[in-house]
């Protein structure tokens, strides 16, 4: 007779983090347990079991068990704590100040979730505490993603969004709801070209419903926005009216209907458009009066409201309708930015004026910072002395409450970086943090500069209070070294990307005394690649603040003398530094040196050999198939395929260049040379047969990029120039994940592409990817050349 298991059931259960840190102490202490009785029986550990001599493989280490042995302990464990909370039972912690641990289904979690999606509190920050809340064992549906990534996309981060959604589509991969959103965190990214493919999929797999087709008509209209060929931007044009019609057809929706009355006007058929425009309107206005089904829904029919009375000539009426719509849509970025996309549009073919359009959404814009560290102890020339941090950070505050930016990326120094980052605290903004190296180098030299101050506190409540906080490169090796530059740059390749997105302004932002700096990464080298990359930076006059700061000082140090005091008893009494009280009346800095001027006044410092360590775009290749060669299959290889990419090397600027085995290794001045390279080495390798060359047909390459601080060096046994570093070793860990014929590279990659605005390819967003060899999970993205007339 076979016996029949009959375990408590305990699929409605989810473990919070903190039980799941239970489970886990208490696996290895059953693994310690097992071990410490094995022992007193005398049993020793042997390489293989041995009943006869008591030798027994796992009397080890429970780090050092087998993955499958540790996951078995941790099932076992996690079981039996999911049972407890089945039966009603519940484990609380000894401290009564801790809060308890709760437990929810995956039901409860998403009412919270559309509970937070449907009030004014929904926010970035409640949304990320909320998901790193919950860890869960085994998903048991899909609803939990679903709402997540749509709340996620409503706040503007289709990145953030994407993720959720690929994870919630790992676990049901046929999921219509998932794919339908998650091409809309695609085109909402800007990978317009992937979320059409993925949604003609979808369609030509038999998906005919309104939301899939409007959908896919979406993507084409953002391809005829995007398209510079005439012929090319019609034929977009076309299909997305086509598109929006066919899918209104279907069900007479608002949404469908009011996008297909837009793209009418826009080709000239106002008679269609209007049309549309008032069954759309009449329906929106019905609905607003039926019962409140939430601030989402009725978010939309405002908007849509707007967007037909735009259309049907009632200026007024669009502006009171949008009005309603943004205040309903505070913070909700990604739907304000949408709805902002097409009031722009009809205003660009009605003649209004598209500013005054813009100004009714109030999409905050992004800004991009950096400033001046506080002034070390050992200073000789004051430049932000520890007593202008009030005044600074007031100055702060009040050009980012000018400027209405909600959105803010910078580093993390004491001084102007922290301030700036408790200004957008303060305005309840978005934190968005890159550190040039390792948190710990990072304290150590720009955070604890000044004995007895607070600043390492400070920073480590900024740290937790980040929507975001990027690790640039490991380590500073030296001083001045080009990881800040390289921060700075990925900075605001992160910060415009994020703009774009949400179709608002970038704005730079410094604090800034107007001198030339001490060499790269430093302010005035920063302000000089942005004032290279846009036509207006921010400047907070720190030099002025200072001299105002002295005059004061010095007045009050007049009145003091004046009075009676002594000049140091005056000095003291109005906390003046020593330093300070010799810099008043001498407002300038010492003359710059050669050096310092020199980088001052060429902004091109990626481009620069000014030392050992330089920013360079990296290239690794891998030859899919390599393999399959037979022995007399080698020499024609190293003539025929090595021999044309040989050819291709000839046209570009490399710096250096490398082969072992069936890799490459290329080393290129600027990202725009990599990336034009990279996309004609992947044409080249795919458009010959070599089956004519007396190879396998099917030899290709998994071309990887990635961009940063590399050592210049010559390697002493090939006497040859050469490149070393972690971040060489970074870009060799994203070529074994990239698909055979595609070109994947890292975020700094797509950041610095972004910060050059360059137009000869794009980076599209394929998510969180685990690189190989266990090197960590990454924001990953596909190069593509753009398509002809894009």
């Amino acid at each position: 007779m076979q016996y029949q298991p009959h375990p408590i059931e305990t699929a409605h259960i989810t473990l919070t983090a903190e039980y799941l840190k239970l489970a886990e102490i208490l696996a290895r202490n059953s693994h310690d347990v097992w071990v410490q009785q094995r022992l007193d029986d005398g049993w020793r550990y042997g390489p293989q079991y041995d009943l006869t001599q008591r030798y027994h493989p796992y009397l080890v280490n429970y780090n050092d068990l087998p993955d499958r042995e540790q996951h078995s302990r941790r099932v076992t464990v996690s079981e039996t704590l999911k049972a407890l909370l089945s039966l009603g039972y519940r484990v609380e912690v000894r401290d009564p100040t801790s809060p308890p641990s709760l437990f929810l289904e995956d039901q409860d979690l998403a009412v919270m979730v559309q509970g937070l999606t449907r009030s004014a509190e929904l926010n970035l920050s409640s949304l990320l505490d909320l998901r790193r809340e919950i860890i869960r064992i085994q998903p048991r549906s899909s609803d939990i993603y679903r709402t997540f990534g749509d709340a996620l996309l409503q706040l503007g981060e289709p990145l953030m969004a994407y993720d959720a959604l690929a994870e919630g589509l790992r676990y049901w991969p046929q999921d219509l709801r998932l794919q339908q959103l998650l091409a809309l965190a695609l085109a909402r990214s800007g990978s317009t070209v992937t979320a059409n493919q993925l949604l003609v999929q979808l369609v030509e797999a038999g998906q005919q419903d309104e939301e899939t087709i409007g959908l896919l008509a979406r993507t084409h209209k953002d391809l005829w926005q995007q398209a510079t060929d005439p012929a090319i931007a019609a034929m977009q044009l076309e299909l997305a009216l086509q598109r929006y019609q066919q899918a209104y057809q279907q069900n007479g929706s608002v949404w469908t209907g009011i996008n297909a009355a837009t793209l009418a006007l826009v080709k000239g058929d106002l008679t269609q458009a209007q049309t549309l425009a008032q069954r759309v309107r009449s329906r929106c206005l019905e609905q607003l009066t039926a019962p409140v089904l939430g601030r989402g829904e009725d978010y939309w029919r405002l908007a849509t409201l707007g967007e037909a009375a735009l259309i049907l000539g009632n200026c007024a009426e669009a502006e009171d309708f949008y009005g309603q719509a943004a205040a309903i849509g505070q913070g909700r970025f990604g739907d304000l930015s949408s709805s902002r996309r097409n009031a722009v549009l009809l205003a660009e073919v009605l003649g209004l004026d598209t500013d005054r359009v813009k100004h009714w959404f109030q999409i905050p814009k992004v800004v991009v910072f950096c400033g001046h560290m506080l002034d070390r102890p050992d200073r000789p020339q004051p430049r932000f002395p520890a007593a202008l941090e009030g005044t600074v950070y007031r100055a702060i505050l009040e050009r980012l409450q000018k400027m209405e930016v909600q959105l803010g990326y910078a580093p993390a120094a004491c001084g102007a970086d922290i301030l700036f980052l408790e200004a957008m605290r303060e305005l309840k903004g978005e934190l968005h943090i890159v550190l040039p190296c390792n948190r710990e180098q990072f304290i150590q030299d720009s955070v604890d500069l000044i004995p007895g101050a607070n600043w390492g506190d400070r920073f480590d409540r900024l740290m937790q209070d980040a929507t975001e906080v990027v690790i640039a490169s490991g380590n500073k090796l030296e001083e001045n070294d080009v990881v800040y530059e390289y921060s700075h740059r990925l900075l605001y390749g992160l910060a415009k990307i994020r703009a774009d997105q949400l179709g608002t302004e970038l704005i730079p932002l410094a604090v800034w005394d107007g001198k030339p700096g001490d060499g790269p990464g430093g302010t005035a080298s920063t302000v000089a690649n942005w004032r290279r990359w846009t036509d207006h930076v921010e400047v907070i006059d720190l030099a002025a603040i200072l001299r105002e700061h002295q005059a004061r000082s010095a007045l009050s140090l007049d009145t003091a003398l004046q009075n009676g005091q002594t000049a140091a008893s005056a000095a003291f009494g109005n906390a003046i530094d020593p330093p300070l009280m010799n810099a008043i009346g001498h407002s300038a800095s010492p003359p710059a040196s050669p050096l310092a001027s020199s980088l001052a006044s060429n902004p091109a410092l990626a481009t620069c050999d000014i030392s050992s360590r330089e920013i360079r775009a990296l290239l690794f290749a891998d030859v899919v198939n390599f393999s399959h060669l037979e022995e007399n299959q080698h020499g024609p290889f190293a003539q025929h395929f090595w021999g044309e990419i040989a050819a291709l090397t000839e046209q570009y600027p490399i710096l250096m260049k490398n082969t072992w085995g069936d890799a490459l290794y290329f080393v290129f001045p600027l990202v725009q040379q990599a990336g034009e390279f990279a996309l004609a080495l992947c044409d080249l390798v795919q458009s010959i047969d070599w089956s004519t060359k007396g190879l396998p047909a099917g030899l290709n390459l998994r071309i990887a990029l990635h961009a940063g601080p590399v050592e210049r060096t010559v390697d002493p046994i090939t006497g040859q120039l050469n490149y070393v570093g972690m971040h060489v070793s970074h870009t060799a860990r994203i070529e074994p994940i990239t698909p055979p014929g595609k070109v994947y590279a890292s975020q700094a990659f797509a950041a610095i592409a972004a910060s050059e605005d360059l137009r000869q390819f794009t980076c599209d967003y394929v998510g969180q990817m685990p690189w190989a060899k266990r090197y960590g999970t990454f924001p990953t993205y596909h190069v593509r050349r753009v398509l002809a007339g894009m």
